[in-house]
């Protein structure tokens, strides 16, 4: 007999009962469902107030199950308001915090992270993106848990020109600015764990828009285009993916990813003059006209460089930025379609359900 995970049982009891009710004699398999599913999955998530997490966790909602949210006591209160979770105050810096937060968990989805394309902060990348990890990672350990880490494509790098990159194929590295240095950092250490025992895959989800973006994050690019004309577009390209496609792939690789296994979450590959045409006609704004320069890209780069040196205060189009946006982030999810079911929705929806969400949340 083949029974259902209890992610995809609303409630295991009512299950049971209706079962005796209508066929009195298996009352052995009664008692086995009860068993199997008498208690609920305890889940927690990192990181749930950011675009994937929140995503992940409004996901985790609707398949009846209550998540645990581990989240800073100055975090943004919004996108968990009104929502059936139980909050737990706490830093996953201190790994103490992140201990009690992971008693009793069967599964930790660790979503929480620092983004900053730059050369900055390399010390607060170190404490978030690899010591932060490894605290959850260790606590879920302890309780013999499975953990589902949440990292980047970016960590990957790019296969070369006209290719396509995965898992496994990748050559050229990109840019080694902190942010990618420390999460690459992070899935050595949670595959050095792997060795030790820790039951974990881990995930890397390419470029994400979506509702929930409150902060925003990568939908400031839209909200950029939509804002105001931009005759240039970067050189380089994109994978553009639905972050509740991803929230779904999390959930997969928590009930059926391979221990040790990555798993890329990617989608549209595109480039950036696409994506920003494709932005400009769906808010209703003018669309650049081409492909900006390599020499006028890096001459702004520089420049920004320069002037962080004079005041201490990093431009988002530093020299980072800027030779990232220039390269080719083509990614295959071919992986996680076979072993996880992932699915990617088509690129208008992603761009028109976002931008819908954004234009209702008054970022408009």
């Amino acid at each position: 007999m083949i029974l259902p995970s209890p992610t995809q049982v609303a409630d295991p009891i009512i299950l049971c009962e209706g079962l005796f009710n209508e066929c009195p004699d298996i009352s052995g398999v009664i008692l086995l469902l009860i068993g199997e599913f008498g208690k609920r999955m305890q889940i927690l998530v990192t990181g749930g107030t950011g675009l994937l997490g929140n995503n992940v966790v409004r996901e985790l909602l609707h398949r009846q199950l209550r998540p645990r949210v581990l989240v800073r006591e100055t975090s943004d209160p919004r996108p968990l308001e009104g929502l059936d979770v139980d909050l737990v105050y706490g830093d996953i810096r201190d790994a103490a915090a992140v201990e009690a937060a992971c008693q009793g968990v069967d599964v930790a989805i660790h979503a929480a992270g620092y983004v900053k394309i730059g050369w900055s902060d390399r010390e607060f990348h170190q404490a978030i993106n690899v010591e932060g990890a490894a605290n959850v990672a260790r606590a879920v350990h302890q309780e013999q848990g499975r953990l589902v880490h949440v990292s980047t494509v970016n960590t990957l790098g790019v296969a070369g020109p006209n290719q396509v990159a995965d898992e496994e194929s990748v050559k050229q590295p990109i840019i080694l600015c902190p942010y990618v240095e420390t999460k690459r950092a992070a899935e050595e250490e949670i595959h050095r764990l792997v060795q030790e025992g820790l039951d974990a895959v881990i995930v890397q989800p390419a470029f994400m828009l979506g509702p929930w973006d409150w902060k925003p994050s990568s939908g400031a690019m839209l909200l950029e285009v939509a804002r105001r004309f931009m005759p240039f577009a970067p050189r380089g390209s994109m994978s553009l993916c639905d972050a509740r496609d991803v929230a779904q792939g999390i959930l997969a690789a928590m009930d059926r990813g391979t221990t040790g296994r990555n798993y890329i979450l990617a989608g549209h590959n595109m480039s950036y003059l696409e994506s920003w045409q494709l932005f400009a006609k769906i808010t209703g704004t003018r669309a650049p006209w081409m492909k900006a320069g390599p020499l006028g890209v890096r001459a702004v780069g520089m420049a920004n460089d320069l002037v962080t040196k004079i005041t201490g205060k990093e431009s988002e189009l530093n020299s980072a930025a800027t030779r990232l946006s220039g390269m080719v982030h083509c990614f295959s999810s071919k992986r996680a379609q076979a072993e996880l079911g992932y699915q990617i929705r088509p690129v208008d929806t992603i761009v028109e359900d976002a931008w819908r969400w954004f234009c209702d949340h008054g970022y408009v």
